[in-house]
């Protein structure tokens, strides 16, 4: 739920931090806008990125920013947020593939999910965020139904896949879902030109979601007999890694091709940020350093609501940012605040390592002198 683009604020820099903060307080804020309180727990920082390529596009407009009130997660301060259409396609897409979520969940009969009553109160919510996110989706002109088609296919391709089953196979649906949310950015930003640039970028992203998510979960997946794709397929984490490789390179080329207004922010998301993630998940695993050992055993999975009720907290006493490890609030899994292996002295730290992605631009990083 959380995403897999975490960004340390330190390296943003104080323009681009606000400009990220702005859209993640905007996706938050539609989905209260649009669907309640309760839908906002829906939040993720991948869905975000909707929102960031919409306003890359179309650069500055009025009406596009709006000053919300105070709130906790912001220490209670005012903050310009995003607004409009990309932060409603966000909006949109989080709820469907949180609903989709929900009803895997139901179907798994995880922690109090098994308990009938509780199942039943779950599905109305799944089945409640399915239909407002079509509707927030038809308002912008989305179809959400490539998603839920997307979804239901990952289901019956997981129950089919065995050893020797492609990995990419498996990716696919999310690859396809991926790459109609990017592709629908450039007709919001009236660029339609960047659809099929941005369309690759989507897919290859959607990929690197599945394969790190894959990744980051292999090890409690076997202790816990969850499904996992690698696993399952008999893919070794040497060919995952090349295959995450090829989709961060690929993303850099695809990104090249499509026109921005202001593409600072996506660059520095969709190239470095998201590169430190694909060194982040696969880190454990190289032999040049160990991995960290974990003396405790996850809990058993908590139930939908109970989870709700974890992301709270570790959102308001601010684990999922500054805490080494803190507890995923739904699977028990140990998971790594953002700033937890980040280098805070440099805002920009590595750009000699873009592999050239940056030479003669200036969108790459916050700081002077990349």
């Amino acid at each position: 739920m959380f995403g897999i683009v975490r960004p340390c604020s330190h390296r943003l820099g104080e323009r681009l931090k606000a400009e990220w903060m702005a859209h993640l307080c905007g996706l938050c804020l539609a989905l209260r806008r649009d669907h309640g309180q309760f839908a906002r727990i829906v939040t993720n920082y991948d869905g975000l990125l909707i929102s960031v390529l919409t306003d890359a596009q179309a650069g500055p407009a009025e009406g596009s920013r709006r000053t919300a009130g105070p709130c906790a997660l912001r220490g209670m301060r005012t903050a310009s947020v995003a607004r409009g259409e990309g932060a409603r396609l966000a909006a949109a897409v989080s709820l469907v593939l949180a609903a989709a979520k929900v009803r895997d969940h139901v179907a798994d009969r995880d922690g109090l999910l098994a308990r009938r009553p509780v199942a039943a109160a779950a599905r109305r919510v799944a089945a409640g965020w399915g239909r407002a996110g079509a509707r927030s989706g038809g308002a912008v002109g989305f179809d959400t139904g490539v998603l839920v088609e997307a979804v239901d296919r990952q289901l019956g391709l997981e129950t089919l896949a065995g050893y020797g089953t492609p990995i990419l196979t498996v990716t696919e649906p999310t690859e396809t879902a991926t790459a109609a949310a990017f592709a629908h950015t450039a007709v919001l930003a009236g660029r339609p030109d960047n659809a099929r640039p941005l369309a690759e970028a989507g897919r290859l992203f959607g990929r690197l979601a599945h394969l790190l998510d894959a990744v980051e979960d292999q090890e409690s997946d076997a202790l816990s007999g969850a499904w996992n794709p690698l696993t399952a397929t008999g893919t070794p984490r040497a060919q995952a890694r090349r295959l995450a490789d090829d989709a961060l390179h690929g993303i850099r080329l695809a990104l090249r091709d499509a026109e921005f207004a202001d593409g600072k922010l996506v660059h520095l998301l969709l190239v470095h940020e998201l590169r430190r993630s694909v060194d982040r998940a696969f880190a454990p695993y190289d032999p040049q350093q160990p991995p960290r050992p974990h003396p405790h055993q996850p809990g058993a999975p908590r139930g939908f609501l109970p989870g709700c009720g974890a992301f709270l907290l570790v959102c308001c006493t601010c684990q999922m940012c500054c805490a080494d490890e803190y507890e995923g609030p739904w699977s028990r899994k140990k998971r790594e605040g953002c700033c937890s292996d980040c280098d805070c002295d440099c805002p920009c730290d590595g750009c000699d390592g873009c592999d050239g992605c940056c030479d003669g631009c200036d969108c790459c990083c916050p700081c002077d002198g990349c």
